[in-house]
């Protein structure tokens, strides 16, 4: 399937992702897009300003592979899995070279994205009365409550130059469609000078308008679209396959030695040429065991308007 928004995943990143950038690489432990983050490894980046809620896996890969020089982040974490060692190294101890940060609260980062895809200044929020967060970031401040009531905290607006997300499915003109748990995937590519999209499915146009409340972008947002199945391995896509929970728990002692992190990187990232060539270097039986069986749900059925009004039908 061709279309003006249909692209390979090399060619999406060389074109819109540049050393130096501010990135913002969204999914809340759902549809995360690691296979967008290995090609920016590839293709050797550097500079950049990760922007992700909860960094993980994600976060600990493209930091080690000297991707990224600043993170603006909430809630660091694996995934319940186990500690990040490269972020750890960089934050703790420089080493090898420090790693600016910038930390919010998840609702932190919310209100960011949300005041950036509205063009606003600054967003209010409550949720820092009380906490230490705005202490180690400047840019968490306080105004004046132009009605009278008492001083509110405000973040500024986040604009990516790029956002990514994985998504199930978008037809060949970019509407994206996601279910199952959404994050700040929508906010995020709003607030977005360029956005890439990669999917499992490319489908006709026709699926998409007979779904349309799946539709969280559309296509007016979106300048890239890439076919890219298992493309949010290890983490997962409702409906398309599991959370690899032994990889998770198999990051721990990977990045907690440097060698052994630069081999993964090495046999894992630079050394197959896309998602394809990953998922047959995990293995056909592994992918097999997380792969989702078939579960549909019971299609909506439409109403002519005004056809059953206080219980009686018109």
């Amino acid at each position: 399937m061709s279309g003006p928004k249909v692209s390979d995943l090399p060619t999406a990143i060389s074109r819109f992702v540049a050393d130096g950038m501010t990135v913002a690489l969204e999914g809340f432990g759902h549809l995360i897009p690691f296979a967008a983050a290995h090609e920016v490894i590839r293709q050797n980046r550097r500079g950049l300003t990760l922007c992700r809620m909860t960094p993980d896996l994600l976060a600990d890969q493209l930091v080690g592979a000297g991707c990224v020089s600043r993170l603006v982040a909430s809630y660091f974490a694996s995934g319940s899995a186990g500690s990040l060692y490269e972020l750890r190294r960089r934050i703790e101890r420089d080493d090898p070279a420090p790693l600016a940060v910038e930390e919010y609260s998840h609702y932190g980062m919310v209100c960011r994205y949300q005041a950036g895809a509205a063009n606003l200044p600054f967003f209010p929020l409550l949720s820092y009365a009380g906490s230490d967060i705005p202490s180690i970031n400047p840019d968490i401040r306080k105004v004046s409550d132009p009605y009278g009531g008492a001083d509110v905290y405000v973040v500024p607006p986040l604009r990516p130059d790029v956002t990514i997300v994985h998504a199930q499915r978008a037809d060949h003109s970019g509407n994206v469609q996601m279910w199952g748990i959404v994050g700040v995937q929508q906010e995020a590519a709003f607030a977005a000078k360029r956005v890439i999209v990669t999917v499992e499915e490319l489908v006709d146009d026709q699926i998409v308008r007979a779904d349309p409340n799946r539709t969280l972008l559309p296509a007016h947002i979106v300048d890239a679209v890439i076919h890219c199945p298992g493309g949010a391995h290890p983490s997962y896509a409702q409906g398309y396959y599991d959370r690899d929970n032994a990889f998770y728990r198999a990051w721990t002692p990977i990045s907690r030695d440097r060698e052994r992190l630069a081999s993964w990187l090495d046999t894992w990232v630079r050394q197959v040429p896309d998602r394809s060539a990953y998922l047959a270097l995990l293995g056909a039986d592994r992918w097999q065991d997380l792969t989702s069986g078939p579960q549909p749900s019971e299609p909506a059925t439409e109403r002519r308007v005004g056809a059953v009004i206080a219980g009686r039908t018109s």
